[in-house]
């Protein structure tokens, strides 16, 4: 039994998922005031799993359509990028504060991960890419 009937209901689903839960994260974590008394290194964990959680949508949502190369893409951009903010993360914790250029980076990096707009993007390429193959 097929969850989904198409591809494009499964890349609907998938973009769905990921902008409820870029909602959540913007609406009760970065702009509720109501969390500025929560840690920075809880922040640090809320906000990487929330990115690993986009991650996992995204994997399950990509990963089973016919083009491949989109979960590829996928994968490469997300572990690059978690690579990176974990790294940050790490020495922000355990070496010393990072400087404040180096947190927007984070940020900016963060925010391309969880942002369905990759996502978009990847399906708008797609779409593209497949209506010039079948002319």
């Amino acid at each position: 039994m097929n969850l989904y009937k198409s591809d494009k209901v499964r890349f609907i689903f998938g973009l769905i998922f990921i902008i409820i839960i870029y909602s959540w994260f913007y609406l009760y974590f970065m702009e509720n005031k109501n969390t500025l008394p929560i840690s920075r290194k809880m922040r640090h964990v809320i906000t990487f799993l929330t990115t690993i959680t986009v991650y996992l949508v995204g994997t399950f949502h990509l990963g089973k359509l016919k083009d491949t190369w989109m979960s590829s893409i996928w994968h490469f951009v997300h572990i690059s990028g978690l690579c990176i903010i974990t790294f940050l993360g790490l020495f922000d914790w355990l070496i010393s504060e990072i400087s404040l250029s180096l947190r927007d980076f984070a940020l900016t990096v963060q925010e391309l991960l969880i942002s369905p707009v990759l996502y978009v993007a990847m399906g708008l390429i797609n779409k593209s890419l497949n209506k010039d193959s079948v002319k």
